[in-house]
């Protein structure tokens, strides 16, 4: 049994956006600490690590740790009925998600059935990454919009002083190229030079849930999966990407 509550119920529903934008059902871990998820998506491409803590929560009480088997897109759909100064209050309620929207002067509650999920991944990928770069979250989104105007795929490249976006398609070719401690840039560290290539559509959809005027890390090593993880307020989300290879 557990009982959580939300004082803000649209922040939740900003932290499963960040969910929904790989994977259509999961399986939400409560445990002590807090609230945890890892899952492959479909195409077995991508992964996403979500974990938000106790803390984030004006009341978080569990008798045991449990699983619940949700469906991501459902749960998405009825968080969007949030209004403002509206709190949200999760129960087991039978082998059902109750969802209780607590408003100043109304209530309403959904129960979403808890369905068995397809094995989820059991843990992160073990990458030594040679390069690390710190970027603007919106300035990110406007980097990969200039690629998506010529390309599917987006390529990165790094060394001790830049960070390098590289994009190439019929229409024509796009190098961008951000300098350390350039206004966008917040952090570089190189260890060694780095370059691979990703699915643009894929980056898009990783990223749409970071908030404005926040900050993005990427991790990468040559030819290896892209990581790519953020904030949103306590919660923190991590995605791994596998490199686009050329046949």
């Amino acid at each position: 049994m557990f009982d959580i509550k939300i004082d803000d119920a649209k922040y939740w529903k900003n932290c499963v956006d960040a969910i929904e934008s790989l994977i259509d059902e999961g399986t939400f871990n409560i445990a002590k600490e807090g609230l945890s998820l890892k899952a492959m998506d479909p195409s077995g491409i991508s992964m996403i690590s979500f974990f938000i803590p106790n803390k984030a929560f004006s009341k978080y009480e569990i008798d045991k740790p449990t699983s619940v088997g949700i469906s991501i897109d459902n749960l998405s759909k009825m968080l969007s009925s949030a209004r403002n100064n509206e709190q949200l209050i999760l129960k087991d309620a039978n082998n059902r998600l109750s969802m209780e929207f607590v408003g100043p002067n109304s209530k309403r509650r959904y129960k979403l059935p808890m369905i068995d999920v397809k094995k989820d991944a059991d843990k992160e990928p073990n990458i030594q990454f040679e390069s690390f770069i710190e970027v603007k979250s919106d300035s990110f989104k406007e980097i990969l919009k200039d690629a998506s105007l010529l390309s599917s795929y987006i390529g990165f490249r790094t060394d001790k002083n830049s960070f390098m976006v590289v994009a190439k398609g019929d229409a024509g070719e796009l190098e961008e190229e951000h300098l350390n401690n350039a206004d966008i840039i917040k952090k570089l560290d190189v260890s060694k030079a780095s370059s691979a290539t990703f699915n643009l559509e894929y980056l898009e959809r990783i990223v749409s849930a970071c908030p404005s005027n926040s900050n993005v890390m990427l991790s990468i090593k040559t030819e290896e999966p892209i990581k790519v993880d953020y904030k949103i307020g306590d919660a923190a989300v991590a995605y791994y990407l596998a490199p686009y290879m050329e046949s």
